[in-house]
C-alpha cells in the first residue's frame, strides 16, 4: 500500500515544520517518541498500586492492563503485515528526524500509536486520574511519531483506533474476573490484590 497517496502532503508539511522547529522541541519529541511508551508502563504500575486496596474489578482490570496491551500490539501487528504500506520515509524520499526503519518494517497501522491508546484506555477505566494523563500522553505518542518522520497521520490515526478498540471491550470483560480477585486475597498471590 502506498500511503503518501491518502495523506502524504500533510505529512510532508509537518515533517518539514519539525525540520525548521527549535532544537530543543526536535529533542523533547524526540525523545518522548523513542521512550515515551515507559510513561504507560509506570501509570499501570501506579493504577494497579492505587486500586489494590478497593474494589476487586478495578484491580482485575489493573492486573488485566499488561495483557490487554499486548493483546493491541499483537492486533496491530497483524493489520501491518497483511497491509504492508512502506514507511514513508521510503516512498517519499524525505529528510526526517528519526533514521528511516529499514525495508519491511512496515507503516500502517502505528504500533507506538496502538500500544499508547491501549494502555489509556486500560489505565482510564482503572483509574480516572492517572487515565487523565495517559490519554493526552497517547495523543502525544501519537502526533510524535508523525513529527520525527516514522508514519503518515492515517497510520497513527488508525493505531489509536486499533488500540482503543481491542483494550476497551478486553478492559470491560476483566471486570468479570473480580471473584478470581477475591479468591486470591486468600493466597499467597495476595500481595497482587491486595495490600499486606
Amino acid at each position: 500500500m502506498d500511503g503518501s497517496s491518502l495523506d502524504g502532503g500533510p505529512y510532508v508539511s509537518i515533517i518539514t515544520v519539525a525540520g525548521n522547529a527549535p532544537a530543543w522541541l526536535d529533542s523533547v519529541l524526540s525523545a518522548w517518541s523513542t521512550y515515551g511508551l515507559a510513561l504507560f508502563a509506570v501509570l499501570m504500575l501506579a493504577a494497579w498500586w492505587r486500586v489494590r486496596p478497593g474494589a476487586s474489578p478495578r484491580t482485575a482490570m489493573a492486573l488485566a492492563a499488561p495483557l490487554i496491551v499486548v493483546a493491541a500490539f499483537i492486533a496491530d501487528t497483524m493489520i501491518k503485515s497483511l497491509v504492508s504500506e512502506q514507511r514513508p520515509c521510503r516512498t517519499l524520499h524525505t529528510v526526517t528526524l528519526e533514521a528511516c526503519p529499514p525495508m519491511g518494517d512496515w507503516s500502517f497501522p502505528s504500533n507506538h500509536a496502538a500500544i499508547a491508546a491501549a494502555a489509556a484506555v486500560a489505565i482510564w477505566f482503572t483509574h480516572r486520574r492517572l487515565g487523565a494523563i495517559a490519554v493526552p500522553a497517547a495523543l502525544l505518542m501519537a502526533f510524535s511519531r508523525v513529527w520525527v518522520g516514522a508514519h503518515y497521520p492515517h497510520d497513527v490515526i488508525v493505531g489509536l483506533i486499533v488500540g482503543a478498540a481491542v483494550a476497551w471491550p478486553l478492559t470491560l470483560a476483566a471486570r468479570r474476573t473480580a471473584p478470581l480477585v477475591d479468591r486470591l486475597r486468600d493466597t499467597p498471590m495476595r500481595p497482587l490484590v491486595a495490600p499486606r
